[in-house]
């Protein structure tokens, strides 16, 4: 991270040696030996941090704090003064310093002390960087589909977006494109400009989801080395979209609720209370309702949730959309692997639209991103798209092998199964493609019961 780092003080020796320390990683070094200087590099230059000596003829160290106060500057300031001066620190205090550097100076503390200040201004930095990322990569992906529930979703996810509503649940099977639904509500809204962050609740063991959302204080637990902000914190004006709402744990559903209600927070460890303005969408593939039945949903928290509900439809109930994303996909993924697929077979469209896609559309992505990378054609063809359970659809449009049981948990379980099958079994390979992680890979076995083949032999 590069920063302007004015480095004020009297004695030329001390600006130089702070000079040669601190110009490391791009840091870009202004100096000033007098106090009116400083005050004129500021104007100038408009620096991140200053370090400012206190003991300068004419215009002293804590004038040049008084007049920057005046003028609202937002400088990060770390000041330079004689070991014990307390009055010095009194002074200081008053006008909102709290950062000292006692004279003569440890190096390595100084460092220390300039890489906590300026941490904020990281974070600021990274944050802008990934926010235009995540906006380029929402353009690239998001296209109006031409199916009538989904047009009328996007026409509610709008309006949602310019309203004051807090609070999205967003339901349907997994890979039906919740998150892309999030995100549209976020990019179209004032709160754009802020972060979009998201959770996996199913990834992360009930501690270390605690943690992630509302963050530590150092010394919380055994490796909380220092204290580090939750993804509520940093979300702040922003968006947090809680994916797997339903594999939450029935005590973090409690604080969760808190959060929500209260609009503040604790950190792990902390005493004090951190308020916060985000917006949440969260999304489930479960059946929330049975789930309460079952005892292992809050109801209160069901209802916080529920202020606008959406339910995303299966691919498999929209077919119009296939074609218009599997352009979409060719076109991002031929420019991502330098390929030159353009044209599509009419038997590989065939077998496009007559293939269930229990993954939905992130399976067929998956496929579409498979076929391009491994293919050097200049044509997609149907034996490009490697469906190898592929079964046609039936005349009344759904396939002909379902399981009996039509719940998103019964179809799901079979989809799992049969990607498994046909990697033998290759847990990595299997989580690419069904676009999930190990972890979440694993969790889902467990849960749905399903054996890995003994080998014969």
């Amino acid at each position: 991270m590069a920063a302007k780092i004015l480095i004020v003080d009297d004695e030329e020796s001390i600006r130089i040696s702070l000079e040669e320390t601190l110009k490391g990683g791009g840091n870009e070094i202004i100096t000033a030996g007098n106090g009116e200087e400083a005050l004129q590099k500021i104007a100038e230059s408009q620096p991140d941090l200053m370090l400012l000596d206190m003991k300068m003829p004419k215009m002293g160290g804590l004038e040049v704090l008084q007049k920057i106060k005046n003028r609202s500057s937002n400088i990060k300031i770390i000041v330079l003064t004689a070991h014990g001066d307390m009055q010095t620190a009194l002074l200081c205090g008053r006008v909102g310093v709290r950062n000292f550097i006692e004279k003569p100076f440890d190096l390595k503390e100084l460092r220390a002390e300039v890489k906590s200040a300026l941490e904020p201004l990281q974070w600021k930095q990274e944050a802008e960087l990934m926010r235009h990322q995540q906006q380029e990569e929402f353009d690239g992906e998001f296209i109006r589909c031409m199916n009538p529930k989904m047009q009328q979703i996007y026409r509610i996810a709008e309006k949602v977006s310019q309203s004051n509503a807090t609070t999205v649940l967003l339901r349907g099977e997994s890979g039906t494109g919740k998150e892309v639904i999030a995100k549209l509500i976020h990019y179209n809204s004032k709160r754009r400009d802020h972060m979009f962050l998201e959770v996996n609740c199913t990834a992360l063991p009930e501690a270390l989801l605690e943690s992630e959302l509302f963050g530590h204080e150092k010394g919380a637990f055994t490796d909380a080395k220092k204290q580090k902000k939750g993804m509520f914190e940093l979300a702040d004006k922003g968006t947090l979209f809680l994916d797997e709402i339903g594999d939450m744990s029935f005590k973090m559903q409690a604080k969760l609720l808190r959060a929500l209600q209260e609009k503040r927070f604790q950190r792990v460890g902390g005493v004090n209370k951190v308020e916060v303005d985000i917006r949440i969408v969260a999304s489930t593939n479960k059946n929330l309702e049975q789930a309460m039945k079952e005892g292992q949903f809050r109801e209160d928290l069901y209802y916080r949730l529920q202020v606008v509900p959406i339910t995303i439809p299966p691919l498999r109930e929209r077919p119009e959309d296939i074609m218009p994303l599997v352009r979409n996909f060719v076109d991002r993924f031929n420019r991502e692997f330098k390929n030159n697929v353009c044209r599509i077979s009419p038997e590989a469209e065939k077998m496009l639209l007559q293939y269930r896609w229990p993954g939905n559309v992130r399976e067929l992505r998956n496929v579409i991103e498979r076929a391009i990378l491994l293919e050097s054609e200049t044509e997609l063809l149907s034996e490009h798209l490697m469906l190898h359970d592929f079964e046609p659809k039936s005349d009344g449009g759904e396939a002909e092998m379902q399981p009996d049981d039509q719940s998103m948990a019964a179809i799901e379980k079979v989809h799992i199964a049969r990607v498994l099958k046909s990697v033998n079994w290759n847990k990595n390979k299997a989580a690419k493609l069904l676009g999930i992680d190990r972890t979440t890979l694993y969790t889902k076995i467990k849960r749905y019961k399903l054996a890995e083949p003994v080998p014969v032999g």
